[in-house]
C-alpha cells in the first residue's frame, strides 16, 4: 500500500512528517502528500474527502501553499452530513479570507445553512460567516443574521451576534437594522447572550452617531440593571472566577456605559450611583478585582461624573501605586496622567506616592512617574518637588540621570520666581549631572546670571565651591570658567556678599588655577578649553599680579596639536605681548546679554518671553517691554525690536574699517584718546594685529600711505571678537544689522565688504523704469504673502509694494495684522489693509500696499522682515520671516 494514498490516516501523515530529520525530507513527505491529495480531488465521488481536507490544514499550519484545495471546502460545505460541513467549513475559516475570490461560491451554501432546522448546522454557518465575511457577503446575508438574533436558543443568538458584529465593521452602513435588536439582547438573563450583546452595541456606537444617541436613550437603565445584578449576585460556580461573578461582563458593560455617558450629563448622573457601588465593592486583592477597578476608573473618567466619585476614582488608583505588581502601578500613572486635566487637585493628594514612584527599581515605572510628577508641579509645590527630584538625582542610575536631569532643568526654568533660587537649582543640577544637561541648560544660565548683577558675586563664589567638588561635570566647568573670566575680580575681592552668606577667601592665584586646572585636564574638550584661554586672556587684564603666569599658561598651547587652540593661544600671546595698549579695551567685561532675545531666539520665535510671563504685548506697543531681568526696555521704534538692532536713533554714519572694527570688536577705540592721530595710532595697532590694510580713505588724516595692502580671512578678527565661547552659542548674528552696517563710501575694500557679511560689491543701479517680476515673498502651510512692485522714474529709490495675502487653510483667520521691518537705511511707510479677515480656502485675499524709499538705493539692496498676527478659532497665531529675494535694482 502506498504511504501516501488518499487512505493515509492523518496521524500517519503527522508522523511520517515529525520524523523527518531536516527541512528538506519534510518537503518531500509533503510534496508527496499534496500529490496524493491533488490526484485524489480529481475523482468525481471521494469518501476520503474531509481525510484529505483535514490533511491539508496540517500542511497549510506548517507554511506550505494549499490553494488547490480550496473547492473540496466548497464541495463538503455543500454535503448534507454535519461531519462534513463541520470540516469544510473549518477548512473555509483556515484556507480562504475574505479576498480570495472563489469565496463568492459559498455564498449560497451559507444562506442555505443558516436557514437549515438543525442548530448545531446554523452554528457552523455563523461562526465561518463571523470569521471570513466580506462587505458583499454582509449584505446578501444579513437579513438571515437579523432573523437568527431573535432565535430562541442562546447559543445561535450569541453566535448570531459575534456575526452582526462582523458585517457592521466591514458595512456600517448597516448598523441601523441592528439597532433594536441590539438593545433586546440586553435582557436576556443568559451571560453569554449579554456578553455578545453588550459587544454589539459597543460596536453599534462606534459605527454609528445614531446608533449612540438611541441606546443612550434606550439602554442606559439596562446596562445599570446588569451591572448591579452581576454585582450583587450570589456565589454562582459556573461564573465565579476569584470569588467575583462574571468579570469579563463587568469590564464589558462599563466599557458601553462609558461611550454612552461620554459628554452627557443625563446619562452620567444616572450612572454615578452604580459606578461608586462597584467602585466600593470590589475587592482588589485580586486581579480579576483589580481590572474591574481600573475600567470603573476609566468610565468614571470618561463621563461627566460627579467631583466626589472622581475623588474616589482617584484614591483607587492611589491604593494601585501601592500594590506590588508593577503591572498595576503602571496601568494607575498611566489613568493618572489623563486625571490630571480632569481633577489636578484630587491627583495632587497622593503627590508623594508619585515622587516615589520616581525612584522605582523598574524602568518603566520610573519614566512614566517622571512625566506625572512634570504634570503635577505648580507654583506652590515647585520648591518641594524640583527638591526631592534633585536630591534623587544625587543617588539614581547613570541611564537615568539624563533624562531626570532636563525634566528637573525644565521644572525650575518653567515655574522659577526668583533668581536666586533658580541659579541655586542650576548649580545642584549642573553639580550632580553636567555631563547630562543639554547646551541650552548652561546657556540659558550664562544669561541670567549676566543679568542678575547684584546676583553675579554669588554665582561666581558658589561655581567656584562648585568646581572643587564636581571638576569632572563638564557644563557646570565651563559656567565656572565663564563666569570667573567674566567675574574673577568679585571672586576675589569678595564683592556682592548677600546676606547670610559666608565669605570665601579666594586669592588671584586660586582662580587663575581653576582656570589652569579645566585647560589641562584630559576630560575636558576642545569647547572646554577653548572658553579657558579665553578666561585667561580676560584675567590677563584684571590680575595684573598673575598675569605673567597667565601669559605662560597661554603660551603653552602653542604646539597643541589642535589647530584652533593653537591658533587661540598664539593671538592671545601676541595681544598680551605687543598689543597692551588696547587690550584692556579688548577683553572689557560683555555687556549685558538680552535675555527675551535670546529666549525668543532659541524657541524659534523672537516674540517668545520668558515662560513665567503670562502675556506679550504687541511689537508696536509704546510701552516698555517686561524683560524677564527686571530691565525696562523702551523699544525706539518696532525696527528696532524685530531685527534686534541697537535702539540708538541716531543716523547710521558712512562707516570706515575703524568703524567695522569697532563694531565688530565691541569697544571703542577713541575711548582712551582725544586726538585724530590717537585713533590712526590705534586702528594702525588694530590694523598689523589682524593684518588688514588700509587705504586714504579709510582714515581721517590726509597724510597717510595711499598704498594698500592684501587682505587676508579674517578667522583672527573672528575670535577675537568673540571674547567668549558664549558668542557663538547665543543668536547675536543678525544678516540685515550686517546690511545696516554696510559702509556708503564706495571705497571701503569690496572684499573685506564679502568677508564681513556676505555681500558682493555694491549693486548696479537699474535702468529709468525697469519692470520688476511679482515674487512669493512668504509661503508657509496656510498662508501665502505675493509682492508686486512699481516704480516711478523721476524716484528711483521709492518703491511702492502691493503685498496679497491669501489664506489656504479651511478656517477663516480674523484680526489679522501685518507687520514688516527694514534696516536703518530704509524708509517703511504701511497703508492700512483691505480688510481683517482674511477668508479660508483662498477664496479672498486681503490687500496691503507699502512704500519703501532706500536711501542708498544702488549701493545696499532691499531687505525685509515680516511679522503676521492674527486668530483662528479664537485662539492666537503668529508666523514671521525674513525676505531676501527681492529683484535686484528696489
Amino acid at each position: 500500500m502506498n504511504p501516501f494514498s488518499s487512505g493515509t490516516r492523518l496521524r500517519d501523515m503527522i508522523r511520517a512528517i515529525r520524523a523527518c530529520k531536516t527541512a528538506a525530507e519534510e518537503r518531500t513527505v509533503v510534496r508527496k502528500e499534496s500529490a496524493a491529495i491533488r490526484a485524489s480531488a480529481g475523482e468525481s465521488d471521494s469518501g476520503y474527502r474531509h481525510r484529505n481536507l483535514a490533511k491539508l490544514m496540517f500542511i497549510h499550519m506548517l507554511g506550505y501553499p494549499t490553494h488547490f484545495g480550496q473547492m473540496e471546502c466548497l464541495k463538503l460545505i455543500a454535503s448534507p452530513g454535519f461531519p462534513d460541513k463541520r470540516i469544510g467549513y473549518l477548512g473555509l475559516m483556515l484556507l480562504l479570507d475574505e479576498r480570495q475570490e472563489v469565496l463568492m461560491l459559498v455564498t449560497n451554501s451559507l444562506k442555505q445553512d443558516l436557514n437549515h432546522s438543525n442548530q448545531y448546522i446554523v452554528g457552523l454557518a455563523l461562526c465561518a460567516l463571523g470569521n471570513i465575511c466580506s462587505a458583499e457577503m454582509a449584505r446578501d446575508l444579513a437579513p438571515e443574521v437579523e432573523s437568527l438574533l431573535q432565535n430562541r436558543d442562546p447559543n445561535i443568538k450569541k453566535k448570531a451576534a459575534l456575526c452582526s458584529i462582523r458585517i457592521i465593521r466591514k458595512v456600517p452602513d448597516l448598523a441601523e437594522n441592528f439597532m433594536s435588536l441590539a438593545a433586546a439582547l440586553l435582557k436576556e438573563k443568559h451571560h453569554g447572550v449579554l456578553l455578545t450583546g453588550v459587544q454589539l452595541c459597543t460596536d453599534l456606537c462606534k459605527a454609528s452617531m445614531d446608533a449612540l444617541e438611541y441606546l443612550r436613550k434606550n439602554c442606559t437603565e439596562g446596562l445599570v440593571r446588569i451591572l448591579k445584578d452581576v454585582s450583587n449576585s450570589p456565589y454562582a460556580p459556573e461564573y465565579d472566577i476569584s470569588g467575583i461573578t462574571d468579570p469579563f461582563l463587568h469590564i464589558r458593560v462599563l466599557k458601553l456605559m462609558r461611550m454612552l455617558g461620554h459628554d452627557d450629563a443625563d446619562s452620567s448622573e444616572y450612572m454615578n450611583d452604580i459606578l461608586a457601588q462597584v467602585a466600593t465593592k470590589t475587592e482588589s486583592n485580586k486581579n480579576a478585582g483589580n481590572a474591574i477597578l481600573y475600567e470603573c476608573v476609566e468610565t468614571i473618567m470618561g463621563i461627566e461624573a460627579t467631583s466626589g466619585l472622581r475623588v474616589l476614582a482617584i484614591n483607587i488608583l492611589g491604593r494601585f501605586l501601592s500594590n506590588r505588581d508593577n503591572n498595576i502601578r503602571y496601568v494607575a500613572l498611566n489613568i493618572l496622567m489623563k486625571a490630571v486635566a480632569v481633577d489636578s487637585q484630587a491627583v495632587q493628594r497622593h503627590r508623594a506616592t508619585i515622587v516615589e514612584c520616581v525612584k522605582d527599581s523598574d524602568a518603566s515605572i520610573r519614566h512614566r512617574a517622571l512625566e506625572l510628577v512634570f504634570l503635577l508641579v505648580n507654583d506652590t509645590n515647585v520648591k518641594q518637588l524640583s527638591k526631592e527630584l534633585i536630591d534623587y538625582l544625587e543617588v539614581s542610575d547613570q541611564e537615568f540621570k539624563g533624562e531626570l536631569s532636563s525634566k528637573i532643568c525644565s521644572i525650575v526654568e518653567k515655574f522659577s520666581s526668583e533668581k536666586l533660587w533658580y541659579i541655586d537649582q542650576m548649580l545642584k543640577v549642573l553639580s550632580e549631572a553636567g555631563n547630562y544637561v543639554k547646551d541650552d541648560v548652561w546657556h540659558a544660565l550664562i544669561v541670567l546670571i549676566s543679568n542678575s548683577p547684584d546676583l553675579q558675586g554669588y554665582t561666581v563664589r558658589s561655581l567656584y565651591k562648585a568646581f572643587q567638588t564636581s571638576s569632572e561635570q563638564e557644563s557646570l566647568v565651563r559656567v565656572a570658567i565663564w563666569c570667573i573670566g567674566e567675574y574673577g575680580d568679585m571672586l576675589v575681592n569678595g564683592s556682592g556678599l548677600l546676606e547670610g552668606e559666608e565669605p570665601v577667601t579666594v586669592t588671584e592665584s586660586d582662580a587663575v588655577d581653576v582656570i589652569e586646572t579645566s585647560l589641562k585636564s584630559h576630560a575636558s574638550d576642545i569647547t572646554t578649553q577653548a572658553m579657558s584661554l579665553v578666561a585667561l586672556l580676560k584675567l590677563s587684564s584684571r590680575f595684573p599680579l598673575v598675569s605673567e603666569r597667565i601669559s605662560e599658561l597661554i603660551m603653552q598651547q602653542k604646539g597643541n596639536l589642535v589647530l584652533e587652540l593653537q591658533q587661540r593661544s598664539i593671538e592671545f600671546g601676541s595681544i598680551i605681548e605687543k598689543h597692551q595698549t588696547i587690550k584692556s579695551s579688548l577683553v572689557e567685561r560683555m555687556p549685558v546679554l538680552d535675555e527675551s532675545t535670546y529666549i525668543g531666539k532659541r524657541t524659534g520665535s523672537s516674540t517668545a518671553t520668558h515662560t513665567s510671563n503670562k502675556t506679550t504685548k504687541p511689537i508696536s506697543s509704546g510701552t516698555s517691554l517686561n524683560l524677564p531681568n527686571g530691565v525696562n526696555k523702551v523699544p525706539a521704534a518696532p525696527l528696532v525690536d524685530l531685527l534686534d538692532l541697537s535702539s540708538d536713533d541716531a543716523p547710521v554714519p558712512s562707516l570706515t574699517t575703524t568703524d567695522f572694527l569697532h563694531d565688530l570688536l565691541g569697544v571703542d577705540l577713541t575711548s582712551s584718546t582725544s586726538s585724530g592721530a590717537a585713533l590712526i595710532e590705534s586702528s594702525d595697532i588694530l590694523m598689523d594685529l589682524l593684518s588688514i590694510g588700509t587705504s586714504n580713505n579709510d582714515l581721517p588724516s590726509p597724510n597717510m600711505s595711499s598704498s594698500q595692502s592684501n587682505i587676508v580671512p579674517l578667522s583672527p578678527l573672528e575670535r577675537l571678537s568673540s571674547t567668549s565661547s558664549l558668542t557663538s552659542q547665543v543668536p547675536n548674528h543678525d544678516p540685515l544689522k550686517e546690511i545696516a552696517l554696510k559702509s556708503k563710501s564706495p571705497t571701503v575694500s569690496s572684499p573685506v565688504m564679502d568677508l564681513l557679511d556676505g555681500l558682493s560689491s555694491p549693486i548696479p543701479i537699474q535702468d529709468e523704469n525697469p519692470v520688476f517680476p511679482s515674487i512669493t515673498a512668504f509661503e508657509s502651510n496656510a498662508l501665502k504673502i505675493t509682492f508686486s512692485f512699481k516704480k516711478q522714474p523721476s524716484k528711483p529709490q521709492v518703491t511702492v509694494i502691493q503685498a496679497t495675502f491669501m489664506n489656504m487653510s479651511s478656517n477663516a483667520y480674523t484680526d489679522f495684522i501685518f507687520q514688516a521691518a527694514v534696516p536703518k537705511f530704509v524708509q517703511l511707510q504701511l497703508d492700512p489693509a483691505s480688510s481683517n479677515v482674511l477668508p479660508a480656502n483662498s477664496t479672498g485675499p486681503i490687500t496691503q500696499t507699502l512704500t519703501v524709499t532706500n536711501n542708498q538705493h544702488g549701493q545696499k539692496a532691499l531687505a525685509m522682515r515680516i511679522r503676521i498676527a492674527y486668530k483662528v478659532n479664537n485662539q492666537d497665531k503668529l508666523e514671521q520671516g525674513q525676505i531676501n529675494n527681492f529683484p535686484s535694482g528696489l
